[in-house]
This record gives C-alpha cells, sequence and structure tokens, in this order.
C-alpha cells in the first residue's frame, strides 16, 4: 500500500460534519439585544457557499434597518414570536411563530424585532452565502402602521376570506 498522496478526498475527515449545539461559535457579528452562534461556516467546517447559526433575540428587541446585498436568508423560528418589518419605509409587517419559516431575498431593506415583550426569541438562521454581509440603512423614515401581508396562494387564502364583510 504507498503512502503516496492521491486526488481522492479523505471522507473521514473531509466528510460529513455534527456540530453538537455546545461547539456553536459565538466569534460573529453581534448587535445589541442579539446573541448570533455559528454553526455552519468556513472557518469551522469549510462551507463555501452557505453560512448558518443560531440568533436569540431579547424580549422587545429589533435591529436597525438593514439589507444582506445579494445573499438570500432564511429564518426558522424555534421559540417565540418574529415580527419582520421590510420596504423603502418599512410600510409592510408580517408575524411569524415557532415552526413557521420566514424567507428574506437580496438587497430587501428589512427589521427584525422579537414582538413578545416578555420571552427570548430563538431562531435558526441559514444564509446563501459565507460572508456576512450586513449594509446598514441610516435614513429610512418608517411609516406609522404598516400594512400587513399575508402568504395567499391557490391552497392558503387570506385570513378575512371566511369571514363576512359586508
Amino acid at each position: 500500500m504507498s503512502d503516496a498522496p492521491t486526488d481522492e478526498p479523505r471522507w473521514k475527515h473531509d466528510g460529513v460534519r455534527v456540530i453538537k449545539s455546545d461547539q456553536l461559535d459565538s466569534n460573529t457579528a453581534q448587535t445589541p439585544g442579539m446573541f448570533r452562534q455559528a454553526a455552519i461556516n468556513h472557518a469551522r467546517v469549510g462551507a463555501q457557499k452557505i453560512w448558518a447559526g443560531t440568533v436569540t433575540i431579547e424580549p422587545d428587541a429589533k435591529t436597525g434597518v438593514h439589507h444582506h446585498g445579494a445573499l438570500e436568508s432564511v429564518i426558522f423560528v424555534l421559540r417565540g414570536k418574529a415580527r419582520m418589518r421590510w420596504g423603502e419605509r418599512l410600510e409592510y409587517v408580517a408575524e411569524a411563530e415557532a415552526g413557521d419559516f420566514i424567507f428574506v431575498p437580496p438587497y430587501v431593506p428589512h427589521q427584525e424585532i422579537n414582538a413578545d415583550p416578555d420571552a427570548p426569541l430563538e431562531c435558526v438562521l441559514v444564509r446563501s452565502d459565507n460572508e456576512a454581509v450586513v449594509v446598514n440603512i441610516a435614513d429610512v423614515e418608517p411609516v406609522e402602521r404598516p400594512e400587513e401581508i399575508y402568504w395567499v396562494d391557490p391552497i392558503h387564502s387570506h385570513p378575512d376570506a371566511d369571514r363576512d364583510v359586508s
């Protein structure tokens, strides 16, 4: 058997990785009222095209208005109640609870809010690149009462559809 290097991957060391919950890395960008921990990134596992981790948001805490450039983001709510505002003037709002997913497309100005004044919001966050792109937007004049948006498609009707509005 030869000890000569080969071009074959070393699956034992370069294959599947399990990151235990007590091994998350808090050496990541932090926001007041929020605690982020990386599970999957380039530094930890060699990921080239994805970042994944957790975020815990304190009661009533919120981010500033920002976007993530060309990145796509997915947020999965583990516990609590999330409120997302988005748009040029944060004119739209939607809420998500435990078990719900949130998709944030590229370049969408948004604000993440813990909608519960008494309990932390716990989420899993996945982004489509390993870079931590955050573009803060300081000159947003938010509308006072945003328009609430519901996901409506052939299998999801608007909540008012069953209500007699006449």
